[in-house]
């Protein structure tokens, strides 16, 4: 059985709120590779890539998916995380994806509502709105690519909780 879980979505899909309950019900530990990066580099996400730029952000990113992969841990990845082939095979090879798929809508309103998203620098140059629309739809394909499981982020935390555990132990019962 892969014990390390990877949450993939798009920004304001809720990978951290479900991550950190996930962990908490399974008894695993929680990282979070942004917030890991911020951490090493002693930088917000925003100033790092003003200051090295997308590409240097986005290698970074890959190795710390690699270093913070460990059994038993729940991994929120950032919204990009899926842009590297390699990342999206190496999270399929070493743990269960789960993609936290969200409306563009429930985005916009989720990440209006909370202002230390906004931490992020944008992609585009574009209002929010435009923003996450083309996000989605570059990256809705990938999320759907690498996914083991697609769950719904608009459903209620409990519920998301409830759904990727019991998919955890439908695969856990499909071994013995």
């Amino acid at each position: 059985m892969k014990r390390t879980l990877f949450i993939v979505g798009a920004r304001g899909a809720g990978k951290t709120t479900i991550g950190k309950l996930l962990a908490e019900a399974l008894s695993y530990k929680f990282v979070d590779t942004d917030e890991s990066i911020q951490t090493a580099s002693q930088m917000s996400i925003a100033t790092l890539v003003e200051h090295n730029g997308w590409e240097y952000f986005r290698k970074l990113e890959s190795q710390t998916l690699k270093t913070v992969s460990q059994s038993e841990h729940v991994i929120s990845t950032g919204g990009g995380m899926v842009l590297s082939p390699e990342n999206r095979l190496y999270m399929q090879q070493n743990g269960i994806v789960i993609y936290l798929q969200a409306s563009a809508n429930i985005l916009i309103k989720r990440l209006s509502l909370n202002p230390e998203n906004s931490q992020r620098p944008s992609l585009t140059g574009k209002s929010i709105i435009e923003e996450i629309e083309g996000v989605l739809v570059e990256r809705e394909p990938l999320y759907h690519e690498c996914a083991d499981l697609i769950v719904d982020a608009s459903l209620a935390t409990e519920d998301i909780v409830f759904n990727i555990n019991s998919y955890i132990l439908s695969q856990e019962n499909k071994i013995i």
